[in-house]
This record gives C-alpha cells, structure tokens and sequence, in this order.
C-alpha cells in the first residue's frame, strides 16, 4: 500500500507543477481557443491541462520501471508500453483537436488505434464473464469488443467534460473506489502479489485528478481538454479490462457461491461499469438524441446532463457537486455489496442496498431541488437595475451558455 501512496503522491506533485508550467505558457504564447456558444465559461482560458496530467501519469509509469516493487507490471514490457503509447497518442491527437478542432472521423480513429495498441499489441482483452467456466467470446471477437468498449468509455468521460471540475472530481472518486475494489480483489482471488496493473493505473489517475482539480477548480484556470478527458478514459477502460481478466471463470460460478449469492458473481463486472454510470448514461443520451435528430453522435450541443442541471437552476459549482454525489453514492453502495459477499459476511447485500437506497434519494431529492442561493440570484438577476449604466459584457445572456 506505500508503494502504491507513492505513486499518487509522485503522480499528484508533477500534475500539479506542470499545469503550472502549461497554464503560464498557454497564457504567454496564447494557446486557448476563443468562448463558443455551448461555453459556460465568459473569458478565454487555455484547454491544455491534459498535457500536464499526461506527463504527470507517464512520470508515475517511468518510476514503477525502476521500483522493484513494480517489476510484475513489466513481464511482459510490452504491456506497460502499450498502454504509454497509446496514451500518447490519444494526448497528442487531443491536443491538436484543442488546437485546431480537429474532424471527429480523425479523433475517433485514433481512439480505435489507441484501442487497439492496448488489445492487440499489450494483450489486454476481455475474454470472459461469469457464466461458470463458459468463454464468451473468439479471439477477434474479443479484441473487438474490448475496443469498442475502451472507445465507448474514453468518448464518455470526454462528454461530462463541461464544468468547472466536474471530469476531474468525478474520476477522482470513482478511481478512488475503483482503487479500493481492485486491491480487495486481488486478496480475494489470492494473488501472489497485490501490485497489479489496474490497481496501479487507478492510483495514478487518482494522482493526476488531485494534481489537477486545483486549477480546474471554479473559476477555472487550466481545462484539461480533450487531451485529458480521453487520455482518462483509456487509462480507466484498460484498468477494467485488466481487472476482469483477473477473475478466474470458476471462482464467479454462482454454483460455487450457492445461489444466495448470485449478485456477488456479477459483481465483478457490474462494479467497474458502475464507477463510469453516469459518463456512460450521459454518452448513450447524447448518441441516441443525435441519431435521432440526423446528425454526427460527436456534434456538439447543450443538452448534456449538465446542461440540464444548470437548466434546472442550479449554478454550476452546485451542479458538479450534486454528480460528486451520485457518482460516489452508486459505486460506494455497489463496492460495499461486494464487501457484503466476502465469505466474511456471506451475503449481506443489505449494508451496501440501505447505503444507495438513502444515497440515491438524498441525491434526487437535491438533483430535483435548485438551492436557495442559485434561486435568490436568479430572482434577482431578473429584477430591473436601477443604474444608468449599461450591462457588463459577462453579464449577456450569449455569455451565460454552457460548455
């Protein structure tokens, strides 16, 4: 566990001074684009972030090169390389795509490459589910849905990416339980050792999002753009992929358990896709709403779920609190279900089922109900002004657009 402290530390240090480094230098040379129409943000500020917390990641993943302790990660090297290369290539096109807006076929064919360096190159694929000892899938049939599903995943977390910490506080958490899981799991399975590749990724990614969220904070000083949005979501696909595929088919057998516990055989799968549940219902309403009116699943528009939530009255910084919430409600309550089925507690559900049903309630009833702050400032940004002076220019409504 201080090997793994280590690297968040490590991860957290170098994320934090090179958003430094890269917001001083985005300001001097200019490197941010103009407010678009979708942009909650009033004054231009440089999307770069994701440089840092590239960086940040790669320092961590040089280090574990040289820490003994980490030498498991390596065998093969070719793993730790894929997955370096492929979040090099996802920072670079993001980047550029910060830059310069690149064609959404362009971005999501590098998605696909990326997807592929992990699968076919690092040999991180999906190969089974918990149905006995039954292998689900062929082998190109394997690498195509685990593509598909790193893919899926990076283009989610790159969607909520529209408020002032929202991506980074929301993976912060759902990496923070995920961390959590993927160590208790590896001493449940009986691993020879507990320093495994999807553990180690979620504390770096831990790391980049405590780094990070200090200048994503509102008021935002540094985006992490696209750089940053997808380089997390490849980093916490492949953590899930990893992780699955330490599972022994027999050891989720429900025959095994007793059918008493045949929540706690799904659990392993459930778990992983819970911590990414509300990218992914986000993601999955925006393609559906954009087939349906006939147009690309990546244009851009301002009807995601956290433009609904401003559109509900609440201001932005109550609005990422409130997806704090239910981001740590549901896979808190899903991790202590797990916990519930350990052969400690063999089948306790009700622990982590009392915990979502009164977490989920407590969040709709705040997701439902603006705060009175945000509707005392509504009420008296409708009132008329009573100087002669004319509207500030933050204060336009074509300035108050979302993200």
């Amino acid at each position: 566990m201080k090997q793994y402290l280590f690297t968040i530390i490590l991860t957290a240090t170098v994320t934090f001074a090179l958003s430094w480094v890269v917001w001083q230098l985005s300001l001097r040379f200019k490197l941010y684009p103009g407010i678009r129409e979708r942009d909650v943000h009033t004054t231009p500020t440089p999307r770069l972030g994701g440089v840092a917390i590239f960086l940040g990641i790669a320092t961590a993943i040089g280090v574990s090169a040289a820490n003994p302790f980490f030498s498991t990660l390596w065998i093969p090297p070719q793993t730790m390389w894929s997955v370096l290369c492929a979040a090099l290539l996802i920072a670079v096109i993001g980047v550029i795509d910060d830059l310069i807006d690149l064609d959404w076929m362009i971005k999501l064919g590098a998605q696909f490459l990326a997807a592929g360096i992990i699968t076919v190159w690092g040999g991180m694929q999906i190969l089974s589910l918990p149905f006995g000892e039954m292998i689900l899938f062929s082998s190109w049939v394997s690498i195509a849905v685990t593509m598909f599903a790193i893919v899926i995943v990076m283009n989610a977390v790159n969607f909520i990416d529209g408020l002032d910490g929202l991506v980074a506080g929301v993976c912060l958490i759902a990496n923070s339980v995920f961390f959590a899981y993927s160590y208790i799991v590896s001493r449940d399975i009986g691993a020879t050792t507990y320093f495994n590749l999807s553990t180690f990724l979620a504390a770096t990614l831990i790391g980049a999002c405590i780094g990070f969220l200090p200048w994503n904070w509102s008021p935002a000083k540094l985006f992490m753009g696209d750089s940053g949005a997808l380089v997390m979501g490849l980093l916490m696909a492949t953590s899930t992929v990893v992780l699955t595929g330490q599972w022994p088919a027999s050891a989720l057998d429900p025959e095994e358990f007793g059918r008493s516990q045949l929540l706690g055989a799904f659990i392993p799968i459930l778990l992983p896709i819970v911590v990414v549940m509300l990218p992914l219902l986000d993601f999955g309403l925006a393609v559906f709403r954009r087939m349906r009116a006939g147009k690309s699943p990546f244009s851009p528009d301002r009807k995601h779920l956290h433009h609904r939530m401003l559109d509900l009255g609440h201001r932005d910084r109550d609005a990422v609190l409130i997806f704090y919430a239910w981001t740590a409600v549901i896979s808190l309550a899903l991790l202590l279900m797990y916990i519930g089925t350990r052969e400690d507690w063999p089948g306790q559900y009700w622990i982590g089922a009392i915990f979502g049903a009164i977490g989920v309630a407590a969040c709709l009833v705040v997701t439902l109900m603006p705060s009175r702050r945000a509707a005392h400032a509504d009420a008296a940004a409708t009132e008329p002004s009573t100087s002669a002076s004319a509207p500030t220019e933050a204060s336009t409504p074509e300035n108050l657009e979302p993200r």
